[in-house]
């Protein structure tokens, strides 16, 4: 549904990525990566991209379809990298998936990893501001995703983001305001 409303899976997966200047060089992090759907389009930006995903099978995917990139499994709230690594760090229509505690770790732990000066950048739901798209939403919600989803919704993450140390952009929204973009600066 997200990528339909803001004009497909391209302009999708570079609507985070809008307005950063990524050298070739800048160690990124694909954050709960899946199969590789947004990497495929940071190794475009950045020689040295990584995925991270909980899922064995996913990351198996993921270097299938990517094999430009690096892949690691493990859990965004418990990164399995140094402090102060990656130039930038993205995600995709992930962080609704997470209980709003572990949101609150894997926000810490991106502040973590980010180093100082370092992009967080974000595509996910947002409540939207045209109420005609209310309907439609809380229907694929319902059907398809769970009560992370309304929580999310329920969520000021720019304000969360600015809690944990984050310098945020206002939020660009796409979609009728369903859909966020954020970019944060550590």
């Amino acid at each position: 549904m997200a990528t339909l409303a803001v004009g497909g899976e391209s302009r999708f997966r570079e609507l985070p990525l809008q307005g950063l200047k990524i050298e070739r060089h800048t160690k990124v992090l694909d954050l709960c990566c899946g199969s590789g759907q947004s990497t495929q389009y940071l190794v475009k930006y950045s020689q040295d991209a990584i995925g991270l995903d909980a899922s064995p099978a996913a990351v198996a995917r993921a270097q299938e379809n990517v094999p430009e990139a690096s892949f690691v499994e493990g859990f965004a709230e418990e990164m399995p990298f140094q402090d102060n690594l990656f130039g930038l760090v993205h995600t995709s229509a992930a962080l609704h998936e997470m209980a709003p505690q572990q949101l609150r770790q894997i926000l810490h732990e991106v502040y973590r990893v980010l180093k100082p000066g370092g992009i967080f950048t974000l595509v996910d739901f947002h409540p939207p501001t045209n109420p005609l798209l209310w309907p439609g939403l809380a229907l694929f919600l319902w059907l398809f995703e769970t009560e992370t989803s309304w929580q999310l919704l329920a969520t000021d993450l720019e304000a969360l983001l600015t809690e944990v140390g984050f310098t945020v952009t206002p939020p660009v929204l796409h979609a009728g305001g369903s859909i966020q973009v954020l970019q944060a600066r550590k």
